[in-house]
């Protein structure tokens, strides 16, 4: 990651220890702020990196029915509290003209845009759009189940509860038989 400034999250780190009370010196907490910082650099990886390069590289295949990759794990924090939000995105897209990409770049997409501050909502049409805007399918269908620790560690304290968000595009938007066929393989 080209602009993370790791040397201001140690200092940042370092303030917040010390603004809760704690000792920055205690056993423990030595070595903290670097380790946040490095742990930042690895969370927010897809801050500079650019989604539709991993759509670049398609193959010629004649298929225009559903593909679709189920339950690609994804880690990312929310931006109002930045606490983790994590769980499964399902990526589906209907082929056209020929065109099939490598299904681990659906999988990068998404995790691409998981890794950069989010919002749930936001990951689900952005993964859509990228896929749409550079493979232009038929149809793209995102789906993402995710577990929210603001929800679950502070505020209305509820673990265990569930956000779905699902984005679609071209025929799953259009025709309700192909995106009643997408939500059905989702949940087998």
């Amino acid at each position: 990651m080209n602009n993370l400034d790791k040397e201001k999250i140690e200092r940042a780190v370092t303030l917040i220890l010390e603004a809760i009370g704690e000792d920055v010196e205690r056993e423990g907490l030595q070595g903290t702020p670097r380790r946040v910082a490095n742990m930042y650099e690895e969370i927010f990886a897809g801050i500079n990196v650019e989604p539709r390069e991993f759509l670049q590289v398609s193959f010629t295949e004649f298929h225009d029915e559903l593909v679709l990759v189920r339950d690609i794990p994804i880690y990312s924090l929310c931006e109002h509290h930045l606490l983790p939000f994590y769980g499964k995105a399902h990526v589906a897209y209907i082929p056209r003209g020929g065109k099939v990409v490598g299904i681990s770049k659906l999988a990068r997409v998404a995790e691409t845009y998981a890794r950069r501050p989010q919002l749930q909502e936001r990951l689900t049409s952005q993964i859509a759009d990228c896929i749409n805007e550079n493979l232009k399918p038929f149809g793209v269908g995102v789906v993402i189940e995710a577990e929210h620790m603001c929800m679950t560690m502070r505020g209305i304290k509820k673990p265990g509860s569930t956000t779905v968000t699902s984005a679609v595009r071209g025929l799953f938007e259009t025709r309700s038989e192909t995106r009643a066929e997408l939500f059905s393989l989702i949940m087998r």
